[in-house]
């Protein structure tokens, strides 16, 4: 017998390819993680030099509003507004602005606030305009934050310079991004507020030292603050705007990979906690000799495969065909085709297993076709086990006579009571058809009625319906045999004082129906036994006329309504038994 294993064996053989490939991979693994510690430690020094670099600028920029303090001149005009200062001499408080002005280059706007007299003016490029009375200066954001906090000092992120005052000496064409720094100004004996002064810086400063990070298109810096805002990016777009959700992603973790990219972060401290400076650098330039030299070994490699490919190509071809076929003729009988040919005239390994999957599937066939068979005829006699309890057939025309003959002997209540079963042996003809919940009720009720007159006056029963399911449908007979099954197991065995409840509502889509006594119950044994018989699917376990009437009418339901139906018995610490039903209203029936 020819074997596929050893030709498999020959096949394999030709796989010497893969450790030749494994060992590109471990190189370049290791060449890559080198370049990459490598990196990390000067880029990483770097980060740190730049951070400390940022830190003194920005303490620079929030300490220069200070000097204010300094300068008696301006001092005092924020003391006492321009008219009430008697010092006030126009000359000298244009020079000192100017001065003021000039003492940052990046400096492109200052705005100054005077709460004496709730006025404001502006400097730009060293020219100053009309003072603008504005009494709700404070009430501006993010000024009004400033102001009703204990900060000394704000920072907006970047945007396009703003003309404050709408004064003529800002051009409308000036569009700059400026960073903006609003300084609260108090007198430092008495605390008292005296203004506010606003100053706009363009961001070639601090750009400077962020760009120091950036080496040509490989890699990028990131400027954010607290509140996630980019203060800088090479990706001007972003600059001013709060950081899109998928950068938040990247940037979660002192150091992660994401999309091929190095990414290091600095978080920085001072006047700028909360801040970070991130540097992403791209992989792709990182590695780009590592790669040249695995790309080359690849190649190589691919060369070498492609022969090993052809002749893998020739030999599985005569090796793996039958198998191909074999698995096609599995899927087949996958998707329902039971009568699928098989070959078994050949004398290797997949002869055999074919010679044998037929002779399976003849078995297969076999049991199918009894076991349809078998639970064809089970579903009659399950359908005649309910029949048979009530049978009005060859009873019907007979109780017709016998209510005549009960009026004519002038005993109308024996023929009250012929006259309510012959209702039911009408109704019961209607077996397994639909009915309506108003004629199930009827029926039952006059079930009840009759065992009333069997039993006594002392039999016990309610039977409340919601009005608004009367007319809604459902199988015949799955109350009565409940109540049938109460008498059976109270007043038959001499237990009288028990009462019987059934109910029925609608609670969304779905109906509920509840048949509960206060008789006796079940101990959990009995319990158990019960639901492992009345829970077996239909057409299994052994046939038991043992509680016949619950399984019955369980099975009715799973055969109309699927899974969607459900059936449960109860019985509380041994006392009473109650079975309940969830009947689906708008799910069509299963034929």
């Amino acid at each position: 017998m020819k074997s596929i294993q050893s030709r498999l064996l020959i096949m394999l053989l030709i796989f010497i390819i893969l450790p030749y490939f494994l060992s590109v991979f471990f190189i370049y693994t290791y060449t890559k993680n080198s370049v990459e510690q490598h990196e990390l430690e000067n880029s990483r020094d770097q980060l740190q030099k730049n951070a400390e670099e940022l830190e003194q600028y920005f303490d620079g920029m929030i300490d220069f509003p200070y000097i204010l303090y300094r300068d008696p001149d301006l001092f005092r005009i924020f003391n006492n507004g321009f008219e009430d200062s008697i010092y006030f001499s126009p000359k000298t408080m244009e020079k000192s602005l100017e001065t003021f002005y000039l003492m940052r280059n990046e400096i492109r706007q200052i705005r100054f606030y005077i709460d004496k007299n709730k006025e404001s003016f502006t400097l730009y490029n060293a020219m100053i305009s009309t003072r603008r009375h504005q009494p709700d200066f404070l009430d501006q954001s993010p000024i009004k934050e400033l102001y009703t906090s204990d900060l000394n000092y704000l920072i907006e992120p970047p945007r396009p310079l703003i003309n404050y005052n709408n004064a003529a000496i800002v051009p409308k064409s000036d569009k700059t991004m400026v960073m903006t720094f609003h300084h609260k100004i108090t007198d430092v004996l008495s605390k008292r507020f005296l203004g506010i002064i606003t100053i706009d810086i363009d961001l070639g400063g601090y750009a400077r030292i962020c760009n120091n990070l950036v080496q040509g298109d490989a890699s990028s810096v990131l400027l954010i603050d607290s509140q996630d805002r980019v203060l800088y990016a090479n990706k001007r777009s972003l600059i001013g705007k709060p950081l899109p959700e998928g950068e938040k992603q990247r940037l979660d973790g002192n150091r992660s990979r994401q999309d091929d990219d190095i990414l290091l972060s600095k978080e920085l401290s001072g006047s700028l906690n909360g801040w970070k400076l991130i540097k992403i650098t791209s992989s792709q330039s990182l590695y780009e000799d590592v790669r040249k030299t695995a790309y080359t070994n690849i190649l190589v490699g691919i060369g070498v495969g492609l022969l090993g490919l052809l002749m893998i190509g020739i030999i599985s071809n005569r090796i793996t065909r039958p198998i191909a076929k074999l698995s096609s003729k599995v899927r087949s009988i996958e998707g329902g085709n039971m009568n699928v040919p098989f070959d078994d005239a050949r004398e290797d390994e997949i002869g055999h297993l074919e010679s044998h999957m037929k002779d399976m599937m003849n078995r297969i066939n076999s049991h199918i076709d009894r076991e349809y068979k078998l639970e064809i005829e089970n579903r009659k006699n399950q359908f005649r086990a309910l029949k048979s309890q009530i049978n009005p057939h060859f009873l019907f025309n007979a109780l017709q006579s016998i209510g005549a003959v009960a009026l004519r002997s002038n005993a109308p209540k024996v023929y009250q009571l012929l006259t309510s079963l012959s209702k039911m042996m009408r109704y019961s003809l209607q077996a397994d058809q639909w009915v309506r919940i108003r004629d199930e009720a009827d029926y039952t009720k006059a079930y009840l009625s009759l065992q009333t007159e069997r039993f006594g006056k002392d039999v016990s029963y309610s039977v409340e319906m919601d009005e608004s399911i009367l007319d809604m449908t459902i199988p015949s007979m799955i109350l009565q045999p409940l109540a049938e099954n109460f008498f059976k197991h109270t007043y038959e065995e001499g237990y009288s004082s028990a009462h019987l409840s059934i109910t029925g509502k609608k609670h969304e889509e779905y109906l509920y129906f509840t048949v509960e006594n206060d008789g006796p119950g079940l101990t959990a044994e009995e319990l158990q036994t019960l639901r492992n018989h009345i829970y077996t699917p239909p057409y299994e376990g052994t046939y038991s006329h043992e509680h016949i009437g619950l399984k019955n009418i369980r099975d009715r339901l799973l055969l109309r309504y699927g899974q969607s139906a459900e059936m449960m018995v109860d019985s509380i610490n041994g006392k009473g038994f109650s079975v309940s039903m969830k009947i689906p209203i708008e799910v069509s029936p299963i034929s």
